[in-house]
């Protein structure tokens, strides 16, 4: 697939997921229509933009059996109308267990074909207060990273808590842009949230993108928001704080590659 070499415009998705299905897909289409009118040509949305409840256990009802279901639909028509790649934040996909979803990331390309699944592999776990989290309890965790090949260069994917690992980007090889579709919690986004996207930027000189719920839902939840667009050299290129909205920047190739020859950090590693 051929890497493209002139500047290209990229969009996070910020919102504040409801407990309706329906509503959160009619506010996604509207905000992808507005990423594809203002020239975006990749698009990620956040993690659970199709749903947060107030209870851990509500994504079992609507989860969705791998390639069927009315959110999955959505994605592809909805990559196929606005003609962009569409990296699907993440929704419930059924597994063999009846108590538990795999945490999915679905990518399509512009023609609405589903080219990646993505499953998530570190699963939350969060203790402060009155907030806690134990996401083990209806997640399966995935096991396997993926990267994908795009017009945009090598895509790794991840999901919200696994950006704290990172020998999971380094699992991928070389990268031109990290995905990270997240619900950050309040208390973990304001302490470590743009910290851990720029460190992750600049270790591997690649390009991130970081769509985020970030408002106060119908379920009560807080989420952080403060979705972000990170360049090569771990500079903020867009932010938005909170509310539903879109996140655009622009990508010159060419940054990444003078940043990569000024400092070769990725050829300089040593592994033992």
């Amino acid at each position: 697939m051929d890497k493209l070499t002139q500047p290209f415009r990229i969009a996070a998705i910020q919102t504040v997921a409801s407990t309706s299905v329906d509503r959160n897909l009619a506010v996604a289409e509207e905000l992808i229509g507005d990423a594809a009118d203002q020239g975006a040509r990749l698009v990620a949305l956040p993690e659970w933009f199709c749903f947060i409840g107030p209870d851990e256990r509500d994504k079992l009802a609507i989860r969705e059996k791998d390639g069927d279901g009315p959110i999955q639909s959505f994605l592809s028509r909805t990559a196929a109308r606005f003609h962009v790649w569409l990296i699907g934040g993440s929704l419930p996909i059924a597994t063999t267990a009846a108590n538990k979803v795999r945490n999915s990331c679905l990518v399509f390309d512009a023609a609405g074909q589903r080219v990646a699944r993505y499953d998530k592999i570190h699963l939350f776990g969060f203790e402060m207060g009155e907030e806690k989290y134990r996401e083990s309890n209806t997640i399966e965790r995935g096991t396997a990273p993926q990267a994908i090949e795009s017009p945009f260069g090598r895509i790794g994917l991840s999901v919200c808590y696994d950006v704290r690992f990172p020998e999971l980007y380094r699992a991928l090889g070389e990268l031109d842009l990290i995905s990270v579709p997240s619900a950050f919690t309040v208390p973990t986004g304001q302490a470590h949230w743009e910290t851990l996207l720029r460190a992750r930027a600049i270790e591997n000189l690649a390009w991130v993108i970081a769509p985020a719920q970030g408002g106060r839902h119908e379920s009560g939840r807080v989420t952080h928001g403060h979705s972000m667009i990170v360049d090569p050299w771990g500079k903020v290129r867009a932010c938005l704080p909170e509310g539903p909205g879109v996140v655009i920047a622009e990508i010159d190739p060419s940054y990444q590659t003078k940043m990569r020859a000024a400092l070769p950090a990725l050829e300089n590693r040593v592994v033992d």
